[in-house]
């Protein structure tokens, strides 16, 4: 289901109407290329999997006596493009736009990080990867799920391409610019009933029975006959007999994303230009009434809005609004040519047929030649006829008696194996290679002849051969980004605790970030529902193999003098307590930070220098008060010794300078080691306050 059911009550007309037409939207879709896709696409997974034979032939080849061999070349070749893909971690990062903010970024990329980490987005997009490798589609399916948090959180999953249908008049590889996108999927009366509605499910029962659907395959039966056990599969244009009972096993369902133009009226900020929807709900008065409080324009305007409809044959499930800006779903294609998709195992199934024929004929050849035949003298064998030699002939340590004066048996030399025939086989294993791009080096299989370099070279070579899948990998990473950017400035608008885990040091505790949190002065903390970003996708290796490069670079730069510490040394390398060691060494070195009872002891130290050289300060002013107040008094006496008190106060105002500009440096040092402290404790606190929230959900979970 969508997201519930409908909010209005449709006629018996308008759901006859809406439900022909998704029909009809379906059919066409389907009728264009997706029947023929899903034949291409089984095939191909098949071949990657190994079943590479038709039936028929091998039964015919058995019926000869012939093998069906399968050399599975597309197996190692696929797994090698997508070990290289699991190879380039992205990096996903934000950045400001417009009236956005660098913090709210830097938040926003934080947020992303988590809501990875939640869908183990890693896992899920090799398998899309894979999809399309394989199926020549693959397909990310983003939206909001209440399920485990009344707040909302972003789910993502991957769906089957078979599933899937495309638009059959798109031309470009981004969904927003399609017109339509299909999701089917077959559903019992029973799963019907449960996810929808009971009286859904009565009306298609009532269907079904009276023989009024679709047909085609809107329907899937299985007929039991009176006192018949066996349950028939029968397609749906099956006359309908009353005397027998028609059973359905399963329904198809159709959910319809598609665009529509719809009045929408939208808030202004005539500052910033920024503008927001006016929520659907909101009546004239307190949409003019917010306007003003806030000073903002309402302007009316026509939108691209997203309808969501969910048939199943003549009933409609759903039908509204979808509360997304754009489709759900976002593909992944390996190859894309002008609204035509393809993959990488489409292409190598030819030559893969190649190779098995001929393996499967040089087998052929070598069983039937093992044994080729004798030539013998009749009459000529003692102990054995000729039936004898045909059947024992190719036995090892045979020994074979002739009569005196015949002729000796003679073995007839075998056929030797065509030597244009193992050159084909070459052929067809160097043909999948070449078109896959996968090398010999890539695959590892490169001889001990070949150096390190020259394996280097041809792997990277061998790169630039994938580098189209890849490039369509990151063009589908930031869709994907875009579409979660999006939903987290839609849903995640109230107060959250996120956590953070630092990627350098996975063994550190993570740490906590409020987002849309409220001040005590009234301020929003982190308020993500406000400006606009642009989403920055940054291709990585993976953790380990860019931490395995760090760590030898490191070590060649300090072979060659580079000073690089001890500390960063350990970072780079895999030690499972390598943070721990880092730190000791830092101790041990006194570059370490400062723990929360140094930062004590040395603001303590630094007040009591504060306040000594606050009362030297004082001392000194009160020297210069005394010897000023003498000199006029005593202005005879002053001025027969005019130099010496004026000298002296010069003397003691140069001291008090130099003491006011030590105390400032130490107030700093202070202020400085204070807000450390203070650091140390907000996180300490929000670590404390993200536990103690957890609590009680967990408690509810139990």
């Amino acid at each position: 289901m969508a997201y519930g059911k409908p909010k209005k009550t449709l006629s018996k007309a308008e759901e006859e109407t809406l439900a022909s037409n998704n029909w009809e939207r379906y059919t066409r879709a389907r009728d264009a290329g997706h029947d023929n896709y899903m034949e291409i696409a089984q095939q191909c997974d098949q071949y990657y999997r190994g079943q590479q034979w038709d039936a028929a032939d091998v039964a015919a080849l058995d019926d000869q006596g012939r093998p069906a061999l399968t050399i599975n070349t597309i197996l190692p070749t696929i797994n090698t493009v997508l070990g290289e893909q699991s190879t380039r971690r992205a990096d996903i990062k934000f950045k400001p736009r417009g009236s956005g903010m660098q913090e709210v970024a830097d938040v926003l990329t934080k947020v992303y990080m988590q809501v990875a980490d939640n869908n183990k987005l890693d896992w899920t997009e090799a398998q899309v990867f894979a999809d399309g490798l394989i199926q020549d589609r693959g397909w990310f399916d983003v939206r909001i799920d209440f399920s485990d948090n009344f707040k909302g959180e972003v789910r993502i999953t991957a769906k089957d391409p078979l599933d899937i249908i495309i638009d059959p008049d798109a031309k470009d590889y981004d969904p927003r610019n399609w017109n339509e996108i299909f999701e089917t999927k077959w559903m019992s009366l029973d799963e019907i009933e449960e996810q929808y509605s009971q009286k859904a499910a009565d009306k298609l029962r009532l269907i079904s029975e009276m023989g009024t659907s679709y047909g085609g395959d809107s329907m899937e039966y299985q007929e039991q006959r009176y006192g018949d056990t066996e349950e028939h599969e029968y397609s749906s244009n099956y006359a309908y007999n009353p005397e027998e009972a028609r059973i359905v096993r399963s329904i198809r369902v159709i959910e319809r994303q598609y665009y529509q133009l719809k009045d929408c009226m939208f808030y202004v900020d005539p500052v910033t230009g920024d503008e927001r929807q006016v929520p659907y709900d909101w009546g004239k008065k307190k949409r003019e009434q917010f306007a003003d409080d806030f000073g903002l324009h309402i302007v009316s305007k026509k939108v691209r809005k997203v309808r969501w409809t969910v048939t199943a044959d003549r009933v409609v499930l759903f039908d509204d609004w979808s509360p997304y800006a754009h489709f759900t779903l976002v593909p992944y294609f390996p190859y894309f040519r002008r609204g035509r998709p393809f993959g990488m195992v489409r292409n190598l199934i030819s030559p893969q047929e190649q190779l098995n024929k001929i393996s499967s004929q040089e087998l052929h050849i070598v069983n039937t030649t093992a044994n080729s035949g004798w030539v013998v003298e009749s009459g000529s064998l003692t102990g054995m006829n000729a039936d004898d030699l045909e059947e024992h002939g190719a036995e090892t340590g045979l020994v074979l008696e002739y009569n005196r004066g015949s002729s000796p048996p003679a073995k007839i030399p075998p056929n030797q194996i065509p030597t244009g025939l193992d050159r084909l086989g070459q052929k067809a294993a160097a043909n999948i290679k070449q078109i896959s791009g996968v090398s010999d080096s890539m695959l590892g299989t490169d001889g001990p002849e070949v150096s390190g370099v020259a394996i280097q070279q041809k792997q990277n070579r061998g790169i630039l051969m994938i580098q189209v899948p890849l490039d369509n990998l990151t063009k589908t990473r930031q869709y994907l980004a875009e579409k979660i950017l999006q939903l987290v400035q839609q849903y995640y608008t109230e107060e959250r605790l996120i956590q953070i885990t630092d990627e350098s040091d996975p063994y550190k505790p993570s740490v906590p970030v409020a987002i849309n949190a409220m001040t005590p002065e009234g301020t929003i903390v982190n308020d993500l529902t406000l400006g606009e970003y642009d989403v920055v996708v940054d291709t990585m290796p993976a953790r380990d193999t860019y931490d395995e490069v760090q760590f030898a670079e490191a070590i060649q730069l300090r072979s060659a003098g580079v000073p690089i510490p001890d500390d960063m040394i350990v970072e780079y390398s895999h030690l499972s307590q390598k943070a721990q060691i880092a730190d000791r060494i830092r101790r041990q070195q006194g570059t370490a930070e400062p723990t929360e009872q140094q930062l004590q002891l040395q603001q303590f130290q630094m007040e009591s220098q504060i306040r000594s050289t606050q009362l030297e300060i004082a001392k000194l002013e009160a020297e210069v008060t005394r010897l000023q107040s003498e000199t006029q008094l005593n202005m005879a006496k002053a001025q027969s010794a005019e130099a010496d008190p004026q000298l002296k106060i010069a003397e003691l105002q140069s001291k008090i300078q130099t003491k006011r500009e030590e105390l400032d440096l130490r107030e700093r040092l202070s202020s400085m080691t204070n807000e450390m402290r203070k650091n140390q404790s907000d996180t300490s606190a929000a670590a404390r306050l993200a536990t103690a929230a957890m609590k009680p959900s967990n408690n509810n979970r139990s």
